[in-house]
């Protein structure tokens, strides 16, 4: 089966309709102007009948009148080129006729004979049968019979013709024009969709970037299909993008993972190797083999846990109503302990003020993981001394706990990467068994976001930095729940 093009069906469509409608048009016309004709026609027959009726036949006979000269306009003038009269036994007495029409012609008077009398129109048949005629009979007045009056249905049959004659001609031409006219109009209307194609056709050969001209205004179906097209389009080169971008953190990921991974095996390796050639004793060997293998473990807990927080975030929860207050307050008692020198302060959201309410519906032990990782960093990377600053409290509608520190802050690049998988600011740090593997934020990031929330950083060069973590209040109904630690003294 041939499959037609859209321009092809369009044509087709439009051009099936409109033959249709131009045939619907040429009858309805050609059926008003017929019965036009027959009511005129038939309103003056039944006006002759009606006069002639009052009169009496005397003379006329079937034969032609002797004037057919003074006849033939007056039959002409009325209307009625015969007039028959019919005697009570149904015999014609007498008739009037035009001489122009030939006698073959006239209808039998078996016709005539047939006609109702109550002076509705009828159509007669011609003796030759090569035509028709309308007559119209009505009783006499004043005498027993029957006047009818008839006239060739010869010209208004012709009139008919000739009207669909003249309408299959000019429809016909009418069409081919209005078809030729078709073709040409939906060649341009669907010339932006063939632009619409070869920009589909320039993006599958790879160009992404490509982008569907303005072809129409805005508010037209070619406007709104082109503004669609773009918004997919740019959704498409974003999605092939991020794809690319994803594809390329993930050799990475795993780049840095083999060289995690490496790192401790290697070490493990070379003390039993070590060991096998009389360079350790059993107790030496065997310590750094613990270290090592201290090392992998958590770093394939840490990995283990990243991938069922991507997996499946709200299971890895033992949510219950808490407040942020304890944590903070332990947290100042850990900064104490990992750096006596370090001064530490516990305040709300504002500095002057002691930490305030901030009650959460989470899991304490994965909240406690995070500002743990978070302590350990502002340790880690600020010089030993630095002041580390704890808040908690409610800002709006979100529960908070900034860890803040006035140490060396970072750049923007640093600040932007920090909390991806792996990185280190300091790649030349060493790393101690169980640390400095750059999961640490990650984990801290992931798990706030399984609760609804986040883990933000606001730094700069030289001002120091202030990890935020963000989470949505508790329901008022459930506050009171909230088991409160001890949250110790602002200093």
């Amino acid at each position: 089966m041939v499959k037609l093009s859209l321009r092809a069906r369009l044509l087709l469509l439009t051009t099936g309709l409109l033959l249709a409608g131009m045939t619907l048009i040429s009858a309805v016309v050609s059926s008003q102007l017929t019965r036009y004709q027959l009511d005129r026609l038939d309103s003056q027959l039944r006006s002759f009948t009606e006069i002639v009726a009052k009169v009496a036949p005397s003379g006329p006979d079937r034969e032609q009148p002797a004037r057919p000269e003074l006849l033939d306009p007056a039959l002409d003038l009325i209307g009625a080129p015969y007039l028959a009269y019919l005697g009570p036994d149904g015999s014609i007495v007498g008739t009037l006729r035009s001489s122009r029409v030939d006698a073959a012609s006239f209808p039998t008077d078996d016709e005539l004979r047939s006609l109702p009398i109550d002076g509705s129109a009828g159509v007669l048949q011609a003796a030759d049968h090569e035509g028709r005629w309308r007559a119209v009979a009505r009783p006499a007045v004043g005498w027993n019979g029957t006047v009818i009056a008839a006239a060739p249905l010869t010209e208004a049959d012709a009139t008919i013709a000739r009207l669909r004659t003249t309408s299959l001609i000019s429809g016909a031409a009418l069409l081919v024009l209005l078809t030729a006219i078709g073709w040409w109009a939906l060649g341009r209307g669907l010339r932006p969709l063939r632009r619409i194609e070869n920009t589909a056709a320039a993006i599958a050969d790879g160009d992404l970037t490509q982008r569907v001209p303005g072809l129409a205004a805005p508010g037209t179906e070619i406007g709104h299909l082109a503004s669609s097209l773009n918004t997919m389009l740019g959704q498409l080169e974003q999605a092939f993008a991020d794809r690319a971008a994803a594809e390329s953190r993930m050799r990475v990921f795993l780049a840095d993972v083999s060289h995690e991974l490496r790192t401790p095996l290697v070490g493990i390796k070379g003390s039993t190797e070590l060991y096998r050639m009389g360079g350790s004793d059993v107790d030496e060997a065997m310590g750094r083999i613990d270290r090592e293998a201290t090392r992998l473990t958590e770093l394939t807990q840490h990995l283990l846990l990243l991938a069922q927080l991507d997996e499946a975030p709200e299971g890895q929860l033992d949510r219950a109503p808490m407040d942020l207050r304890t944590i903070a307050n332990d947290a100042r008692h850990d900064v104490r302990a990992l750096d006596p020198s370090r001064p530490v302060a516990l305040t709300g959201p504002q500095t002057r003020h002691p930490p305030g309410p901030a009650p959460v519906h989470g899991d304490e032990d994965r909240l406690r993981q995070v500002i743990t990782n978070l302590v350990g960093n502002a340790i880690a990377h600020t010089p030993p001394g630095t002041p580390v600053t704890i808040r908690a409290g409610t800002i709006g509608d979100q529960a908070i706990l900034f860890v803040e520190d006035d140490g060396p802050g970072m750049t923007d690049e640093q600040a932007d990467r920090v909390f991806d998988r792996f990185y280190r600011a300091d790649r030349a740090r060493k790393h101690s068994a169980g640390a400095g593997t750059g999961l640490g934020l990650a984990i801290a990031r992931s798990i706030a976001r399984a609760h609804g929330g986040d883990v933000v950083l606001d730094t700069a060069v030289g001002a120091g930095a202030s990890f935020q973590l963000w989470l949505p209040v508790l329901g008022q109904a459930d506050v009171g729940r909230v088991q409160l630690g001890d949250t110790g003294d602002a200093e």
